[in-house]
């Protein structure tokens, strides 16, 4: 049996008081201890080491009783090419934090609701089982011994049952859908999508008898689920294929545990997604855009009465995008984060009206991470432009909030730009919102060099939070204009639906406008210099990045990432409804030429901007086989310099530190060398070891 150590060690993060402090019980960290030592010798420029260094703070969780909150700590080990996660128990007053988790580590923590155990998963035989211990301190012990594994769970309110979704046990004769023998994948037939996968189903383990009992028995795939107050009945969404682009066949369904009797409640093209039902027990919450079509639009709170078999929207009078909605415990309200803007901040909303109020006022990003069983206090992270995320406590009466980590006190030692949000006025008069980062020691008149971020999606934005390229790039001379085109989240329907076909011509018209009258403001506001500009992006930044290079020869250097440069080719292997019910429309063969005429690929002849492409192997979000298209298709025309730097093992979001830093060592190398004409000697990363003596050199650890 796989144990799992509760040990107390130093504290390691320190609470207090909101404002930032250095000094802790009269001691100092020896992070902190480095951070005073740099700072003695005077900021310096951010470097993409400073970025891989930080300390990444998160998976908050609060003790039922609001006492304490188990989080996680990251750091990088370079060594081994990874980031190391362990695991801390810190007083929700403040104060010091010990190590609550041993090297067997952890995921998928809760506590039970009357606060007696904390439950976690871990493999056990290469099998996701679910262990627990007492909050009180001990060993783990493994509770489950699942065949197939552990999926998701949550505990009965009574903390007696805890229900999990779990994959089925392949039958032996199931070799029409999957054959052990030969590694072969029957695509979109049975459980198989384009992967290799299984049905699931509902279980539950009971706490006593230690007894597994499975409460459905489909042929489907489960998705999320919750357990009413009482344990009588469970709600939860469901599909009977598992094709890549069908997640509308997602449908809602309300099971009575103790007859089985499961009853459909929804029946539309829309996925819905169970969120938390009521504390009297009478309706839950599910989240949707429209509760009858796929629609291009923020995700909206809605609640459904399973007896009447009624629903109704109850967030409809909210702007933005509201997260992680919770119930008070006299269901008279609920209490969520919500994105508007740049921002993001608390909100209690009637649950009857569907008025709602704002409850903080953060200039920031502040993400709700767990509450309170009484819901008074939560514990959350927060973060803007030039402050990382660190972990706080809030309480609903609005008093003083409690800081629980100081993570990164090193930031104190780097140069950090300055940033603005700015307006301007889109060719069709749509405003358009975007983050300004001006560079380190800019003052008003200087016109710099300017670099176009675009963010993924398309439905992704740019807020108001700590981002160390932003960073990086000042201190390298650079503004960066980040702009929320239309078809960014966390605004209006309207903006949100302003990249869908009949509203403009869809992705890479009404977009591309936008952000170059973005571009046009910051040169007529006489910040940028239009003869030094670069533009970088990722995912639907790569794939509007490379229509962009396509569109315009005003940039002097591209660095487009994990894109899609012809839709065509990408219909199958990868995502497609989006771009088929909104983006587009239709399919490549009954509208073959609004595929043909939006994708990059077809006016790569067009191309004469420097193009660096940048793609993981293993991505099956946007296929690597799209940059070696479009690559080939540069290099061939002749017309711009083009690299490709293809990266193994890597999906759609780099994991291997190593790999993060040559990614973005060669793009700051490609935009030296084309936006600004330098030849550009990278930064030396220090081996284990070897920080004392360059700082000794005056290197400052570089």
């Amino acid at each position: 049996m796989r144990r799992l150590i509760v040990v107390t060690a130093v504290a390691l993060f320190s609470g207090g008081p909101p404002e930032p402090s250095h000094f802790h019980h009269g001691l100092l960290t020896q992070d902190e201890q480095q951070a005073e030592a740099v700072e003695s010798q005077g900021p310096r420029p951010m470097t993409v080491d400073d970025a891989l260094d930080m300390v990444g703070v998160g998976g908050a969780l609060m003790s039922p009783d609001g006492e304490w909150v188990l989080f996680s700590k990251s750091e990088l080990d370079w060594g081994e090419n990874e980031r190391q996660t362990k695991w801390y128990m810190i007083p929700a007053s403040g104060g010091e934090a010990f190590e609550y988790i041993g090297e067997e580590g952890g995921g998928s923590f809760q506590f039970s609701p009357d606060g007696k155990y904390l439950s976690l998963t871990r493999s056990v035989d290469d099998e996701r089982q679910i262990f627990w211990l007492r909050t009180s301190g001990g060993e783990a012990v493994q509770l489950t011994e699942h065949e197939t594994g552990v999926g998701r769970y949550k505990w009965s309110d009574d903390s007696t049952k805890i229900f999990f979704s779990a994959t089925d046990k392949r039958p032996d004769d199931d070799s029409t859908i999957i054959n052990e023998d030969e590694d072969v994948i029957f695509v979109d037939e049975g459980p198989n999508g384009q992967n290799r996968s299984y049905w699931s189903n509902l279980w539950v383990f009971d706490i006593e008898t230690r007894e597994i009992t499975k409460i459905t028995d489909e042929e489907f795939i489960l998705g999320g689920f919750d357990i009413s107050p009482d344990s009588t009945h469970v709600a939860f969404t469901a599909r009977y294929t598992n094709r890549r682009n069908d997640a509308d066949k997602n449908e809602i369904y309300v099971m009575d545990l103790a007859t089985g009797e499961k009853t459909r409640l929804t029946d539309n093209n829309a996925p819905e997604s169970v969120a938390e039902w009521s504390p009297d027990g009478k309706m839950f919450t599910f989240t949707a855009g429209d509760d009858q079509e796929w629609m291009n639009r923020n995700t909206k709170i809605w609640l459904l009465d399973p007896t009447l078999r009624e629903h109704r929207l109850l967030s409809g009078g909210f702007e933005g995008s509201p997260r992680r909605a919770v119930w008070t415990p006299d269901g008279g309200h609920l209490l969520f984060s919500g994105q508007q803007g740049a921002n993001t901040n608390l909100f209690r909303m009637d649950a009857h009206t569907g008025e709602f109020e704002k409850l903080t006022d953060f200039d920031g990003s502040m993400n709700l991470s767990s509450w309170s069983a009484d819901r008074t206090k939560y514990v959350y992270s927060f973060s803007d432009y030039d402050t990382p995320s660190d972990l706080w406590v809030g309480f609903i009466d609005g008093s003083e909030p409690v800081r629980l980590t100081h993570a990164n006190p090193q930031i104190d030692g780097l140069q950090l730009a300055a940033m603005r949000v700015i307006q301007w006025e889109s060719h069709d008069g749509m405003t358009i919102e975007g983050l300004l980062h001006l560079p380190v020691g800019y003052e008003e008149g200087d016109t710099v060099p300017l670099m176009l971020n675009i963010h993924g999606g398309p439905a992704g934005s740019f807020t108001n939070s700590f981002r160390a390229s932003y960073h990086i790039y000042a201190g390298l001379g650079y503004a960066s204009l980040s702009p929320n085109v239309r078809g960014s989240s966390g605004y209006t329907d309207y903006l949100r639906e302003g990249n869908t076909f009949g509203r403009d011509d869809g992705i890479g018209f009404g977009d591309f406008q936008d952000l170059m009258t973005g571009v046009d403001k910051v040169i007529a506001d006489g910040i940028a210099d239009p003869e030094r500009m670069g533009v970088r992006g990722w995912s639907y930044g790569g794939i509007l990045g490379g229509w962009t290079i396509t569109q315009t020869d005003r940039f002097k250097a591209a660095s487009i990432g994990a894109g899609v440069y012809d839709w065509t080719s990408e219909y199958g292997p990868g995502f497609n409804h989006d771009v088929r019910l909104w983006h587009i429309g239709g399919t490549p063969w009954d509208n073959p030429e609004a595929w043909r005429n939006q994708s990059a690929l077809t006016h790569v002849t067009n191309v004469i901007t420097p193009t660096l492409l940048i793609h993981g192997i293993n991505d099956t979000t946007d296929t690597e086989q799209q940059s070696m298209m479009f690559f080939t298709a540069i290099k061939d025309t002749g017309k711009a310099p083009v690299r490709y730097i293809k990266f193994p093992r890597e999906p759609h979001g780099f994991r291997e530190p190593k790999h993060q830093r040559i990614r973005d060592i060669e793009e700051i190398k490609w935009m030296q060398q084309y936006v600004l004409g330098e030849e550009w000697e990278p930064w030396e990363r220090p081996e284990k070891g070897d920080d004392k003596e360059k700082k000794d050199e005056g290197q400052g650890g570089d």
